[in-house]
């Protein structure tokens, strides 16, 4: 049985005008250009997101007790409970290196509370033991209440990972800035110098 040859079909009368007008045309030359595929983007977890955010502003509220109340002059200060007293007294004296600063003065409190937050999740995660926050003195705010100092001092005593803060030592910013101690990866804070535990 032999196979019969199909003929291709005649071309209608549009395809073989176009045919027709297109029969000396030369294509170009090719020019290496890549033509990109229209890709989707990837889908953007909308649930996740708002979650995240949550979290975030939960993570240091503004509820009752979120600032430590201090008298005019009085030095900030607070430690973990269950840790011993030599650890403040120790960040006071300067024994842990500052590793790194977040200047919050000038700030409104809202845009502060967010920047504190990032700071000390990053001081974690890079594995600082000792920061330095700047809430500022409140010179230039209204009556010259420093509106940030409380609040500074009750959105890190809210944070698990502090385990101490002060008011920083006059070099590094006195009244208008706190030491803090974070926890770190072994169960024991040890500061530079411990001889005279």
């Amino acid at each position: 049985m032999s196979k019969r040859a199909t003929k291709p079909h005649p071309p209608d009368a549009a395809a073989r005008e176009f045919l027709e007008a297109v029969r000396d045309v030369t294509p170009l030359p090719d020019s290496g250009r890549v033509v990109h595929q229209r890709t989707r983007p990837q889908p953007v977890a909308q649930q996740r997101l708002k979650d995240d955010l949550e979290v975030l502003h939960d993570s240091l509220s503004d509820g009752e007790g979120s600032e430590i109340g201090f008298e005019a002059g009085e030095e900030l200060a607070y430690l973990r409970p269950g840790l011993s007293r030599p650890i403040l007294r120790k960040l006071r004296a300067g024994q842990w290196a500052l590793q790194d600063t977040l200047d919050l003065h000038g700030l409104r409190w809202e845009e502060a509370r967010a920047l504190l937050v990032e700071f000390i999740a990053q001081a974690v995660k890079r594995g600082w033991r000792c920061v330095l926050i700047i809430h500022g003195k409140g010179l230039r705010s209204k009556n010259q209440v420093p509106i940030l100092r409380g609040k500074v001092a009750g959105w890190l005593a809210q944070r698990g990972e502090v385990l101490a803060f002060c008011q920083a030592r006059p070099a590094d910013g006195g009244s208008g800035a706190v030491s803090v101690l974070l926890r770190g990866s072994k169960a024991r804070a040890k500061p530079q110098d411990d001889e005279d535990d």
